[in-house]
Parts: structure tokens; C-alpha cells; sequence
């Protein structure tokens, strides 16, 4: 083997060993071929999921947007006052709400303090849940949005519900007045201080410490048990606070006392009249009765005085009634002195008297008691049958001629009675007794003006005017009175009033219907 080939046999060697010292690496730098392989997988299958899941959520949300959009009721998740209405149409939803509040509504809110028991009748408070406006909104959620703010806010009320609370409203000034009524009917209730007229003395009475309602309190703890339906079938503790009573104010009570007299006066156009009114004040001075106040009592009197008008009602002439409404006239005989007497004093005593419209006259009241101190004389009266001398003998002739004359004027009677015979100066049932304390006769003027009464007892005619204004409807009055029967011993009679208007009946009344004895 010549040197070249050796040469070349040593080289091939060494590229053989070459070869060889490649094909093999240390241990610390190998790594397996099928780490990327399993690496790529994993990345590829959460890949694969996140997809999986974001098309779900896209079908979930085009499905919801989908269902909202269809959807013709109140969307799933709100609930109004704790009560579900998901899925309910508005007509729906106000129908179960309302029942709901009704059946959790009392008829009356009872209420207790101690022994003492009372309500309020819920009624009477006008309680109002504004149930349309809150079905109305709970029907809006999910709907006034675009599209897409709808749906978000239709998949939050399936994850979080709404509760809607209804406006409610009540009257607040009828609960604090029925409240102040309760306090001061509470059997420990505070007595204020007051005062009150009996005849001519003012009553000053002194108050004593108690209990009222606190009615802050107690309107605040009600409200909110009607807002939330707490008081059925529940018994309220009333809430009360200790109160001192209020002193006497004596300047504010005579403040509230004193009156000035008031003057009558009219006025011709229009025709009007305004009456007198009587004042009144303290018959002793406002420092005496502050010094009273300052003994300690529990009840102080303090007299008072009437102040008279310069001009009474009756003082009015009769220029201010124009119009002579009617008039009646009896006859009596002039010899007998001590009868015309009494006519005359009774007559006295009416004669000027005015009527303001509504206003009812009392003959016992007007003429008074028939006593020798007022100058009426013994004069024939009719006692048990039988006719014996008495004080103020003849005066009923005065109060039937009256009668006769209020007839003749429409007017009103109140009461009236006849006599135990059939007087000698009217027909039967024309008539109209009194006994002072006992009978009495009476009329109210129910005319839109007021009425002047104008007697004279004079000549042997006892007479009666009544003046005021005629109204444009004005009836033209007959009275009719006759026997209806008669026994041995009894007389029996009517009477009527008969209505006109242009000379047609348009009216009759049945006016009395009465018994006599007979002599």
C-alpha cells in the first residue's frame, strides 16, 4: 500500500469517527419530538371551547333578544311589592296587585292606649297605591331600549329581580284631625283651660295635666304600615306625650268675649235690612279680673253686662217695608176696661216687632209672663168649662187675630192650638190660644225679606198688619173654616188655605182640624 492510499484509508477514518461523534448528543440537551405535538393540542382544545362557549353565549343572546322582542308582557324577574309579575300581560298584573292590596288592607286601623280602645276607618283616609303607574313601569323594563340595551336588561332581571313599590298617597289632614280627636277623648287626656257663658257670667275653669296623641308619631308609624301592609289583623299602642294645660288668658278671652253693639239700618235699593246685634263686656274692669286669676281656684266667675244698639231692629219704620202683605181685624167690646187693658198691653208688646227671614216668633216669649206687676187686669177667662175672672183675661183674642193675620200672609205656623169653646170674635177654627209656661203660638217667617208686625187695639177693633216684600211668585190667600159635626156636648170644625195665582187654584191646605165644647 503506497503512502497516498494510506494517507487516504487514515483520512476516511477519521470522517467515519466524524460521523459518528454527531449521531450523539449529551443527555442534558435531549428533548422528545412530540412536546410541541401535545403543547399545540391543548391551546387548540381551549381554542376550541372559548369558540364553543362565545357561540352559546351568542345563541343565548340572540335567542333572548329573539323572545324580549316578542315578548307582549312584563319580562321575567320583576316582582311589584314583593309579588311576582313576570310574564304577566298590564291588565293582568294591576288585577293580582290590586288583590293582593286588598286582602292586606284593614277596614279600620285599631288602636289602644291602656283600657281604652278606638279605630279610624281606613276609609275615611282615602288610601291610594298608584298600582296603574307602577304595573306600567314594571311593563317599560326591557322595552325603551334599543335592542341590545333591552336584552342586557332582560338577562340581568333573570340574574338579579326587581321589586317596584307602588306610590302611595292618603289623606294626611283627616288622619292628624282623626287622631286629635281620639286625644282628647283619651280618658287621661289633658283638660285645658276654658271658659264658657252661663246666663250673664263668664266661667273661667282652671285645666289639669294629662296625656295627648303624639300625632307626629302616630301619623309616621301608620303610613308606613299602610305602605307595607303590616296592619291587618294588628292593634296599634296609641303613642302619647305628657302635656301641661294652657293658663288662662284673660286678654285673649275677653278679646274673644267683648262685642260692640251693632246698629239696624236698611237700605231702599235694593230693599235691605240689616239687624241690630247686643254687645257684651265684663262688668268689671280687666285688671279685677286678672286679679282674681291670681287666687288659687279652680273655677272664677266674672259677671257680665249686655251693651245695647241706639237703633233695634224694631226701631226700623215701616218705609222699609214696602209692601202691606195682609191684615185682620176682631172686634171687642170698649166697656169692659179691664179686658181692653190686657188687649192693649199684649198688643204693646208686639206692635214693631221685625221677623228676619227664618226667624220664628214666640208669643209667650214676646209678650211675656201675664202679671199684676206688668199691669194686666182680671178680666173673663174660660177655666174647666166654665168662665171665671183671671189675670191677663182677653189677651187670646190678640193671638188669634195674629193668627189670622200670618195666615193671610203665607207664613208658617208652628204651633197653634184652638180654645175649650168657640170664641165670641172668630168662627171656629179662626182661633189660637196661649197659656203662659204651657201653650204657646208660634210662626216662622219663611219669606226671603224680613216682616214688620204693626197691632193696634183701639175703638173697639183690635187690628194687625204685616208688611214686607212682595216676591214676584206671590199667592193670593183664602181661608175657609166651617163645621163639619156637632154632639150634645161637642162642636167639630175645619179650616183650609187656599192658594191663587192669577185667580187659579194652584194649592190647598188642610190647616186644622178641631174640637170645641159646647156651652
Amino acid at each position: 500500500m503506497s503512502i497516498k492510499n494510506l494517507e487516504l484509508d487514515k483520512n476516511k477514518d477519521i470522517n467515519i469517527n466524524t460521523n459518528v461523534q454527531r449521531e450523539f448528543h449529551p443527555v442534558e440537551n435531549y428533548q422528545p419530538s412530540n412536546t410541541k405535538t401535545i403543547s399545540f393540542s391543548i391551546a387548540s382544545i381551549f381554542g376550541i371551547l372559548v369558540l364553543i362557549f362565545i357561540c352559546i353565549l351568542l345563541i343565548v343572546f340572540f335567542l333572548l333578544t329573539f323572545l324580549n322582542n316578542k315578548n307582549e308582557n312584563i319580562i321575567s324577574g320583576i316582582s311589584i311589592k314583593g309579588v311576582d309579575v313576570s310574564n304577566l300581560s298590564i291588565d293582568e298584573a294591576k288585577e293580582k296587585i290590586q288583590n293582593y292590596i286588598h286582602e292586606h288592607l284593614p277596614e279600620n286601623i285599631s288602636l289602644v292606649h291602656n283600657d281604652y280602645e278606638t279605630s279610624i276607618p281606613l276609609s275615611a283616609l282615602n288610601v291610594h297605591f298608584d298600582i296603574d303607574s307602577i304595573v306600567n313601569q314594571a311593563y317599560a323594563i326591557g322595552k325603551t331600549g334599543n335592542v341590545f340595551e333591552n336584552t342586557f336588561t332582560a338577562l340581568k332581571t333573570l340574574i338579579a329581580n326587581i321589586d317596584l313599590e307602588p306610590h302611595l298617597t292618603l289623606d294626611e289632614e283627616q288622619l292628624r284631625t282623626s287622631l286629635n280627636d281620639i286625644s282628647s277623648k283619651l280618658p287621661d287626656t289633658v283638660i285645658q283651660s276654658g271658659y264658657y257663658i252661663d246666663g250673664n257670667n263668664l266661667i273661667l275653669t282652671k285645666g289639669s295635666e294629662g296625656n295627648v296623641v303624639d300625632v307626629n308619631q302616630m301619623c309616621a308609624y301608620i303610613k308606613n304600615g299602610i305602605l307595607n301592609l303590616t296592619l291587618k289583623n294588628r292593634t296599634l299602642d296609641i303613642a302619647t306625650i305628657s302635656k301641661q294645660p294652657s293658663e288662662i288668658n284673660i286678654d285673649k278671652i275677653y278679646n274673644e268675649i267683648h262685642k260692640e253693639p251693632v246698629d239696624a239700618y236698611y237700605t231702599q235699593d235694593p230693599y235691605a235690612v240689616y239687624p241690630s246685634e247686643n254687645g257684651v263686656d265684663f262688668a268689671i274692669s280687666l285688671d279685677e279680673a286678672k286679679n282674681m286669676l291670681l287666687e288659687e281656684q279652680e273655677e272664677y266667675t266674672i259677671p257680665l253686662k249686655i251693651l245695647y244698639p241706639n237703633v233695634t231692629t224694631n226701631m226700623i219704620g215701616t218705609e222699609a217695608f214696602p209692601d202691606l202683605l195682609s191684615t185682620y181685624s176682631t172686634r171687642y167690646s170698649t166697656s169692659d176696661r179691664d179686658r181692653t187693658t190686657n188687649l192693649q198691653l199684649a198688643a204693646s208688646k208686639i206692635n214693631g216687632t221685625v221677623l228676619m227671614p227664618g226667624e220664628t216668633f214666640s208669643y209667650n216669649q214676646v209678650v211675656g209672663e201675664r202679671t199684676i206687676a206688668a199691669g194686666y187686669k182680671e178680666a173673663p177667662i174660660y177655666v174647666s168649662g166654665e168662665v171665671v175672672d183671671g189675670l191677663g183675661g182677653g189677651i187670646c183674642q190678640i193671638t188669634s187675630t195674629l193668627y189670622n193675620a200670618v195666615l193671610y200672609a203665607n207664613l208658617e205656623i208652628v204651633e197653634r192650638s184652638n180654645h175649650q169653646f168657640v170664641p165670641s170674635y172668630v168662627t171656629a177654627s179662626r182661633d189660637a190660644t196661649v197659656v203662659y209656661g204651657s201653650i204657646d203660638f208660634k210662626f216662622k217667617n219663611n219669606r226671603d225679606y224680613p216682616i214688620k208686625l204693626v197691632c193696634s187695639v183701639s175703638g173697639g177693633i183690635a187690628k194687625f198688619d204685616i208688611y214686607g216684600l212682595r216676591s214676584n211668585n206671590e199667592y193670593e190667600v183664602e181661608i175657609s173654616s166651617y163645621i163639619t159635626g156637632s154632639t150634645s156636648t161637642s162642636t167639630y170644625s175645619e179650616a183650609y188655605k187656599i192658594l191663587k195665582q192669577n185667580g187659579q187654584v194652584v194649592g190647598t191646605e188642610l190647616l186644622s182640624k178641631d174640637t170645641y165644647k159646647r156651652h
